[in-house]
């Protein structure tokens, strides 16, 4: 039986204090490691003393990598994939290969680390509770006009990935389909000695940020505040159920859930109504 198994390993989005003991070890302890981009790897291992051979993994050549890759495993080898920052497959390479392992049902282990998309949740202080990944926006067409409307409507805060070079019209066209008073979070180099984070609204965001920046980006676009229904239109849908024969305990606990509103006082103005009629 084969004692191979392929390592997932998230790797820092900039700053190299940021490695652990564990990627540490599954770098140096791996028969072969699988990167993105084999001369950036090449630093991570340099700085750690490593030695490992490496393979290119790219989005080019992932579908052919992807069957090399699964063979080395079944093989018995351990391997590695590396993309140049934070956690393969997300807005990288790596999910065919990774599909593939499952597959063959060999073992896959997942080493997790710094992630721009939850460095920049947290610090824009949009809170985190639900919110939503959407990578780099698309880059022209239909498929980005559908894209931007579908997030002018987004109750959640939305992360993004943005070049450098295509930050100034992503800003713009956001504005224009969300307002200009839509918060954002712009976090430039996070981790890094130059890193930067500005929250404002659109409007600000695209002054500021008229010229391409230096540095890799994410954005957090803040939740929209959705109107709260108010009781009464509450009580009033309430009272359409129980005249189309619902129970008053049910039409309290349909529309409470529905929209959102205090259950106990819907139930209370049905039972309202019930006494006065």
């Amino acid at each position: 039986m084969s004692k191979g198994r392929l390592i997932v390993c998230a790797t820092p989005i900039g700053n190299l204090g940021d490695i652990s003991d564990r990627l540490r070890v599954a770098l140096a302890s791996a028969d072969v490691i699988y990167a993105e981009d084999t001369r950036r790897t090449a630093k991570l291992l340099s700085h750690l003393a490593v030695s490992t051979p490496m393979r290119s993994l790219f989005v080019g050549n992932e579908a052919v990598r992807g069957d090399e890759l699964a063979e080395a495993v079944a093989d018995g080898q351990t391997v590695v994939i590396v993309s140049d920052a934070g956690m393969p497959t997300v807005s990288d390479p790596g999910a065919d290969a990774i599909r593939k392992i499952r597959e063959a049902g060999l073992p896959i282990v997942v080493v997790p680390g710094p992630s721009a998309v939850t460095t920049a949740i947290a610090v824009s202080g949009f809170g985190g509770d639900r919110f939503v990944f959407e990578g780099f926006l698309p880059r022209r067409g239909r498929e980005r006009s559908d894209r931007l409307g579908a997030l002018a409507g987004e109750a959640r805060a939305v992360v993004l990935f943005a070049s450098p070079r295509r930050l100034p019209k992503d800003l713009s066209d956001l504005r224009e389909a969300c307002g200009g008073e839509r918060e954002v979070a712009v976090a430039r180099e996070l981790t890094k000695l130059h890193e930067e984070v500005w929250v404002g609204p659109l409007d600000e965001a695209v002054a500021r940020f008229d010229d391409e920046v230096k540095g890799e980006v994410t954005l957090v676009l803040g939740p929209i505040e959705l109107d709260a229904p108010s009781l009464e239109s509450a009580v009033s849908r309430a009272r359409s159920l129980v005249s189309e024969g619902v129970s008053v305990s049910d039409a309290a606990r349909f529309t409470a859930s529905e929209l959102g509103v205090s259950r106990r006082a819907l139930y209370q103005a049905l039972l309202t109504d019930d006494a006065s009629s």
